[in-house]
């Protein structure tokens, strides 16, 4: 669903969905949760959190695999696309390096922190 929310002062348009007891809102490449029954925020890792692999930043579905094992990718290069909360999001690396493994499937339901692929950073390459 969208909503809209307000940060410092200004109303923006954000993706949000409830999932268990939770609500999720995307904002600027963040994931947060609220807790609905008790109010409870937490502020979720986003993708490529960890320098060397990409996570899943939400529970979601892969839709497009965009390198395969071996490749070499450049800090930024976008990795694979994911679809969450009715919006697709793509992932990308943090580190310049060589894919080590990609440990997802296109059409795959993934949970929030999947480890989606690993880096071997080009210094080490």
């Amino acid at each position: 669903m969208e909503m809209v929310i307000r940060v410092n002062g200004v109303d923006q348009k954000v993706q949000a969905e409830v999932i268990k007891g939770l609500l999720w809102v995307h904002h600027c490449g963040q994931t947060f949760t609220v807790d609905i029954s008790s109010g409870s925020r937490r502020r979720k890792k986003s993708a490529g959190s960890a320098s060397d692999q990409v996570a899943a930043p939400m529970p979601g579905k892969v839709t497009k695999l965009l390198v395969k094992t071996g490749d070499l990718v450049e800090k930024g290069q976008a990795v694979l696309v994911m679809e969450a909360m009715k919006m697709e999001y793509t992932l990308k690396s943090e580190i310049a390096g060589q894919v080590m493994e990609i440990d997802c499937a296109v059409g795959e339901q993934v949970t929030l922190g999947k480890v989606l692929a690993k880096f071997k950073p080009k210094s080490e390459s």
